[in-house]
């Protein structure tokens, strides 16, 4: 079993408390070179763009509620570049890239290939870039982008429209990455209804540089659990699967299947890492306090109401209690063959004891299940 760590420097108020931005940036970068020094093998960081604070003014407002910013990497390679410049053997990995959004799949493509020509320059360097890509979560981010609906047809399906846009960025994001010259002609044509759909990207042939790098240092996973965009990508490239910490069991066994028929190359459950909530203490009934206390208020400020429906299957996900009755949890839930993502500093500004859980969990569970 891998065990690697998820970061996401939310800048959210906590008990009355929220770090300015210097602090969370700061208790990032401790708890990323602890990660290094306890064994971890990636460390991913979640992604978001333009504030949520301001989002609220606007009508609307996705999540009116959320006291904060939901995020503050706004750039996994810059961020990479520091990461990689202050460990010695963790990877790095991307949860996750919004390729609609700051100048769409082609510039995506593009500033990958360059953050691989500079990160692999030392023959040496054999640490791993992951990008874990998609079409954002929130759709105030890609707005001002120009994805909107651009006529009735597309507004009327714009749920189905939004995947239709995704797979073309997809297409285009990773032939790109695989060295093609391409023209918006080239692009797969798309329907919705049996009508054609207008290309979101027009362009004339072009082709990405730099081009002499190193590709064996990426690794690309999809974040979506669409069974068709999962297998169109993969005719492509060799493209695992992002998961979310509140899928259900039975789409991830579902997805595990169809990827081994799938997968661009040999399917292994690590491709398709699992995020999971850690909330480890000593004293059983202090871990679930905590656990019920962090979830509760992260919805409340998503949604501005409790459902307790999502608190009830998150908590069920979540790993919650003493070192050896988390060993347990982990043989009941998990294969042998996964690799979790552990997220301990969900709504959590302490470093301190962020950093403890982290140590704790390496030193008293790893053992146990790897």
């Amino acid at each position: 079993m891998e065990l690697d760590i998820f970061f996401s420097i939310s800048q959210t108020e906590v008990d009355g408390y929220m770090p300015d931005e210097r602090t969370m940036f700061a208790n990032f970068f401790e708890q990323v070179e602890l990660a290094d020094a306890l064994g971890f093998g990636t460390a991913w960081v979640a992604e978001s763009h333009l504030s949520t604070e301001v989002q609220k003014m606007n009508p609307g407002a996705v999540i009116p509620h959320f006291v904060g910013e939901i995020g503050l990497n706004t750039d996994i390679l810059q961020l990479a570049t520091r990461i990689f410049a202050r460990t010695k053997r963790i990877g790095v990995g991307s949860a996750i890239l919004n390729i609609l959004c700051n100048g769409g799949p082609i510039a995506h493509a593009e500033r990958i290939k360059t953050f691989l020509a500079l990160h692999g320059l030392d023959p040496n360097e054999q640490r791993i870039l992951t990008i874990g890509f998609a079409s954002g979560r929130f759709p105030f981010i890609n707005i001002p982008y120009g994805i909107v609906p651009r006529n009735a047809m597309e507004e009327a399906a714009w749920p189905v429209m939004k995947n239709k846009i995704f797979e073309e960025a997809t297409e285009i994001f990773l032939r790109l990455l695989r060295g093609e010259t391409l023209n918006s002609n080239m692009i797969t044509p798309r329907f919705l209804n049996d009508i054609p759909i207008e290309p979101r990207w027009r362009f004339p042939n072009l082709k990405i540089v730099p081009q002499d790098v190193r590709m064996e240092l990426l690794r690309l996973m999809i974040g979506s659990h669409d069974p068709a965009t999962q297998i169109f990508a993969n005719t492509i490239l060799p493209v695992g699967v992002f998961n979310l910490s509140i899928t259900p069991g039975d789409e991830i066994e579902k997805t595990n299947e169809r990827m081994r028929d799938h997968y661009q190359g040999t399917w292994e459950r690590r491709l398709m890492p699992r995020t999971v909530l850690v909330f480890i203490d000593d004293d059983t009934n202090r871990a679930a306090a905590a656990a019920r206390k962090a979830l509760e208020n992260y919805w409340r400020a998503l949604e501005g109401t409790l459902d307790e429906e999502k608190v009830r299957r998150a908590t069920n996900n979540a790993l919650i209690g003493r070192p050896d009755e988390i060993v347990k949890q982990i043989g009941e839930r998990f294969d042998p063959q996964d690799r979790l993502m552990l997220w301990f500093d969900f709504n959590n500004h302490d470093s301190q004891r962020v950093m403890k859980s982290m140590s704790d969990f390496m030193t008293k569970v790893a053992p146990h299940v790897r």
